[in-house]
C-alpha cells in the first residue's frame, strides 16, 4: 500500500528513534545492500546495466554518509534513508528492494554492528585483565587485609586479592566468545517470512558479510528476540563484575580504610570541600552497570511480543550496540584505573596484624596440637577474642588463651608463647596457603601465568574473527567494483527515452558539456568533477 506524509507525532517519536540509530547502522546496512545487488547481478536476476549502475552509486556512498547525507525522520528509518538519497544518484534504485523487506538490510546491519562492538570489547577486557595481572605480579607478596561482610577476616596478599576479579572476566570472555558465535550468523537472502521466490544463494551472501553461518529458519532469521536479550546479559555480567572491583576499591581507598590511592587522572574534586578526593571514574562504573541491568530488563520487555513484531527489534537495533560502546570505554577506564592504582603496603601489612585477624589459624593449630575438633576449638579462640576486646586488647596472648581454655574445657592447651605468635604471623600464615589457587607466592605466580595462557588464546581468536572480518569486507567491496558500471548520465536519467534498467544497452554515455557562452555549464565546465560522496541532483 502506499501512504501519504507521515504524522508529525510519528515523525517526532517513532521514525525519529528510527533515524537516530543511523550513524551506528549505515556500515553494515551498506555492506548488506553491496552483497545483495552482487547477489541479484550474479543471480541473474537485475539486469546487468542496472546492477552495475546501482553498485556504483552504493560505493559512491560507502562506508560512511556523506557530507550532505541529512538523516531525514520524515522518511523513517536509515533504509529509507539511504533510499532517497541514491535515488538521485541512479534509477535503478528500485532494485534494491528485490527478494528482501527492509528489515532484512537493518538485521544485517544491527548483526554487522554488534559483532565488531564484540570484538572491541574482548580487547578491553583483554587490556583490563592485563592491567590486573600486572598488578598482581607486582603484589603477589604484598600483604593485605582481606574482609567479609567489611570486617577484617584473614590475611592475604593483594595479588591474590586482585585475581579474584581476573577470573571473571576470563568468563567474561567466554561468555562473549559464545555471544559472538550466535550473532555472526547470516539472515541475507532470507526473503520476507518463508523463503523468497528468487534464486539468490544465501551461502554466497553470508560469506560475502563475513557471517561464519546461516541463520537456517528464514523467520526466525528476521524476528530472533533472545539474541538481543543475551547480549545485554552478557553486558549486565560484565559491568556487574566491574562494579564488584569499583565498589571494593572506593571502600578501601577511603580515609577509614586508607589502603589504596586512586591516581588523580581517575578522581574530581568537591567545588566546595576542599579536602576532598572524589572516586569519580568508580561512580561511573557504579552508575552504568545499573543502566545495563536496566537495558537487559527493557530488551526482555520489548521482547515479550507475537513472534512477527518490530517492537524488539526497534529498540535493540540503537541501544545494544550503545550499550556495548558505554561498557567498552567503562572496561577501558578501569584497566586505566587498575593501571594507576597505588596500594598503600605499610598500612596493609600494619592491618594485617590487627583486629585478630589470624584468628581462624590460630584455632586451627589449637585443632591440630591440642587434639580437639574444629568447633571446639573455634568456640575457645572465640572466647579469647570476645575478652580480648573486652579488655581493649589488640592482640592474642597465651595468658588469654589458657584463661578461655580452662573455662572452655576445664584445663590448660599447654600452647608456647612462640607457637601462638607464629600462629598469629601474617606472612608466615600466607606461605601456608600453598594449594590450587592459593594466597602463598607460588600459587599466585601459577594463577598468574594461567591467566595469562588463557588471554593470548582469547587474543589469537580475537585477531582471526577481526582478520577474517576484514578479509571479507575486502572481497565484498572488490567484488562490487569488479562489478559496477560507469554513472548514469545526466545524473541518473537515461538517453533517449530508455531505460537504464534494460539489459544489453552498454554503459550510459557520458554528460556533454555545454558550450552555449552564458550559459550556468558555460561557467562551471572546466571546475572539478564532483568528489566522491558528493550529492548527484538529476536534471529538472
Amino acid at each position: 500500500m502506499v501512504f501519504g506524509d507521515p504524522a508529525d507525532e510519528l515523525v517526532r517519536t517513532a521514525y525519529a528513534r528510527e533515524a537516530g540509530d543511523t550513524a551506528i547502522l549505515y556500515k553494515g546496512m551498506s555492506l548488506a545492500d553491496l552483497a545483495h545487488v552482487v547477489g541479484l547481478i550474479e543471480s541473474r536476476i537485475v539486469p546487468r546495466q542496472a546492477g552495475g549502475e546501482l553498485l556504483w552509486a552504493l560505493l559512491e556512498i560507502h562506508p560512511s554518509p556523506p557530507l550532505d547525507f541529512a538523516v531525514d525522520p520524515k522518511l523513517g528509518d536509515t533504509y529509507s534513508n539511504r533510499e532517497s538519497y541514491l535515488k538521485m544518484m541512479t534509477p535503478s534504485v528500485g532494485w534494491l528492494s528485490a527478494g528482501r523487506a527492509r528489515r532484512e538490510a537493518t538485521t544485517i546491519g544491527y548483526r554487522i554492528a554488534v559483532r565488531e562492538r564484540l570484538l572491541s570489547l574482548a580487547s578491553a577486557l583483554e587490556g583490563c585483565a592485563t592491567a590486573a595481572l600486572e598488578q598482581s605480579e607486582a603484589h603477589r607478596a604484598t600483604l593485605f587485609p582481606d574482609y567479609t561482610y567489611l570486617q577484617p577476616a584473614q590475611p592475604t596478599v593483594f595479588g591474590h586479592y586482585l585475581l579474584t576479579f581476573v577470573h571473571p572476566m576470563l568468563r567474561d570472555l567466554d561468555r562473549l566468545r559464545a555471544v559472538y558465535q550466535r550473532t555472526n550468523v547470516s539472515p541475507a537472502g532470507s526473503g520476507s517470512v518463508n523463503g523468497s521466490r528468487l534464486p539468490l544463494d544465501r551461502d554466497s551472501l553470508s560469506e560475502m558479510l563475513g557471517f561464519d553461518r546461516l541463520v537456517i529458519h528464514t523467520r526466525d532469521a528476521m524476528w530472533q528476540a533472545d539474541g538481543p536479550i543475551e547480549i545485554a546479559a552478557m553486558i549486565a555480567a560484565t559491568l556487574v563484575n566491574l562494579d564488584r572491583l569499583a565498589e571494593d576499591l572506593q571502600i578501601f581507598s577511603t580515609r577509614e580504610f586508607d589502603l589504596l590511592e586512586l591516581a588523580d587522572r581517575h578522581a574530581r574534586s568537591s567545588v566546595i570541600m576542599p579536602q576532598k578526593k572524589n572516586p569519580y571514574s568508580l561512580a561511573y562504573v557504579r552508575g552504568l552497570t545499573g543502566e545495563a541491568i536496566g537495558t537487559l530488563a527493557a530488551m526482555a520487555a520489548v521482547g515479550k511480543t507475537p513472534s512477527g513484531q518490530i517492537d524488539n527489534r526497534m529498540f535493540a537495533y540503537g541501544d545494544v550496540p550503545r550499550a556495548l560502546d558505554q561498557a567498552t570505554d567503562a572496561v577501558r577506564l578501569m584497566a586505566d584505573v587498575l593501571r594507576g592504582l597505588v596500594v598503600k603496603s605499610d598500612t596493609a601489612a600494619r592491618r594485617t596484624a590487627q583486629d585478630f585477624i589470624g584468628a581462624t589459624d590460630l584455632a586451627e593449630v589449637i585443632m591440630l596440637d591440642g587434639a580437639l575438633d574444629y568447633k571446639s576449638a573455634h568456640d575457645l579462640v572465640a572466647r579469647a577474642v570476645r575478652q580480648a576486646h573486652a579488655a581493649g586488647e589488640t592482640t592474642l596472648t597465651v595468658d588469654r588463651i589458657e584463661a578461655a581454655a580452662q573455662a572452655t574445657l576445664g584445663r590448660p592447651l599447654g600452647l608456647s608463647a612462640r607457637r601462638i605468635d607464629e600462629s598469629l604471623d601474617a606472612q608466615r600464615i600466607v606461605a601456608t596457603r600453598t594449594g590450587p589457587g592459593g594466597a602463598a607466592e607460588t600459587s599466585v605466580q601459577h594463577m598468574i601465568a594461567d591467566c595469562r595462557d588463557t588471554l593470548k588464546e582469547n587474543h589469537e581468536w580475537r585477531m582471526d574473527a577481526a582478520r577474517k572480518l576484514q578479509e571479507a569486507e575486502t572481497r565484498l567491496l572488490l567484488r562490487a567494483a569488479s562489478l559496477k558500471a560507469a554513472p548514469p548520465a545526466s545524473g541518473g536519467r537515461p538517453p533517449d527515452g530508455e531505460s537504464s534498467t534494460k539489459p544489453g544497452k552498454g554503459a550510459p554515455p557520458t554528460q556533454a558539456k555545454s558550450s552555449q557562452p552564458g550559459s550556468w555549464e558555460a561557467l562551471f565546465e572546466d571546475l572539478p568533477t564532483m568528489p566522491p560522496g558528493r550529492r548527484r541532483f538529476p536534471p529538472e
